[in-house]
């Protein structure tokens, strides 16, 4: 281990930090896009050709508007909870696998901030941290409202993080590590021993139930109860203003960008795709490694699209109807799941 390393690694950091940045940013003007569309409208198209850019426009807005700070509010905490939410979304990304490693200027790089072997545990800590920016910030606001759209927060993630951390469980059964890299390493290409590699083929049900509560963990419609605009005005971040609201709508669009990279990496073998053996053999190990860049990065983008779609077709559930699936439905449900998995892999070692 040696200075380039650092080097190597710093460079890394910067480049995944600026890529979420860059992703959160123009997510936004997806989403405005892609909601035009269904409704049959355009979208933003006035700054720049095609609305290309409206996200740095809507930033300098962010900058510039009044910093406002409620005169009954607790101002230390009203500080620190869109702080937390940045910084947690931020730092989820650290564990995950961009690609293969790479040999450049004669050194292999490693496209991967750190390879921890309880991965998957980093990322259940991660997302349970998150959850504290909303509460803090719900809570110092001194507004009911906000204190609501708070209290909705916690109790969504104490319901969904059960489910989501079963549904995962029965993954570890077969995948038998923590570690993401060896996760997506057991996922290589897309046929394997004349079956389909990737853990979706063989987890589908885990894959549902993890999608759904990504759903709510990300507070995305249908979940969005925490900020819901119809009862809550804007929920935890009503009384915040400039860069302060920018910090919570960021953070929501950098925490749908790892979390379609963490089921692009669970389920849908991440870096790997149909035909790699044969692109790594004649691109070479500089640029074969970057093709399964683009792979993983094109399925997180399709995970963003979906979550768009969604926002834009399914309304939104009632509080009751969403503590209802969480508890009744996919609990039992990835409980099952396990139990069925465990059976198959009892079959499979005595009769295979």
């Amino acid at each position: 281990m040696d200075g380039y390393y650092f080097l190597e690694k710093f460079g890394l950091i910067t480049v995944i930090f600026a890529l979420s940045l860059v992703v959160a940013m123009y997510s936004t003007l997806a989403e405005r896009k892609i909601a035009g569309f269904l409704q049959d409208r355009v979208g933003p198209n006035r700054a720049g050709w095609g609305g290309m850019l409206q996200p740095l426009a809507d930033g300098v807005k962010m900058f510039l508007k009044e910093e406002i700070i409620p005169a009954e509010s607790s101002k230390f905490l009203f500080i620190v909870g869109p702080s937390l939410a940045i910084l947690t979304a931020c730092i989820g990304s650290a564990v995950i696998p961009w690609g293969d490693t790479i040999v450049l200027f004669g050194r292999t790089v490693d496209l991967q901030v750190t390879d921890i072997n309880v991965g998957v545990l980093y990322i259940f800590g991660v997302v349970s941290l998150g959850v504290y920016g909303i509460m803090i910030g719900g809570w110092a606001s001194n507004n009911k409202y906000s204190l609501m759209g708070a209290i909705r927060a916690a109790s969504q993630n104490i319901s969904y993080e059960i489910a989501m951390g079963l549904s995962i469980i029965a993954l570890l059964m077969m995948t038998g590590s923590l570690s993401l890299r060896d996760i997506t390493n057991q996922q290589h290409g897309f046929w394997h021993e004349g079956w389909f590699s990737w853990n979706f083929f063989s987890q589908p049900l885990g894959f549902l139930i993890f999608l759904v509560c990504a759903f709510a963990e990300t507070n995305r419609t249908p979940f969005d109860l925490p900020e819901c605009e119809t009862e809550l005005v804007g929920g935890y971040h009503t009384e915040y203003s400039s860069m302060k609201l920018g910090f919570y709508l960021f953070s929501e669009y950098i925490n749908m960008f790892v979390s379609s990279a963490v089921m692009s990496t669970l389920y849908f073998g991440g870096y790997n795709y149909p035909g790699m053996d044969w692109v790594m053999e004649h691109a070479g190990p500089t640029w074969g490694p970057l093709v399964g860049v683009a792979a993983l990065l094109g399925k997180i983008f399709f995970f963003i699209f979906f979550f768009m779609w969604v926002r834009w077709t399914v309304p939104r559930f009632r509080y009751d109807q969403l503590m209802n699936l969480g508890w009744k439905v996919l609990i039992p449900l990835a409980i099952a799941n396990i139990v069925a998995t465990g059976l198959w892999m009892t079959v499979k070692a005595t009769y295979f």
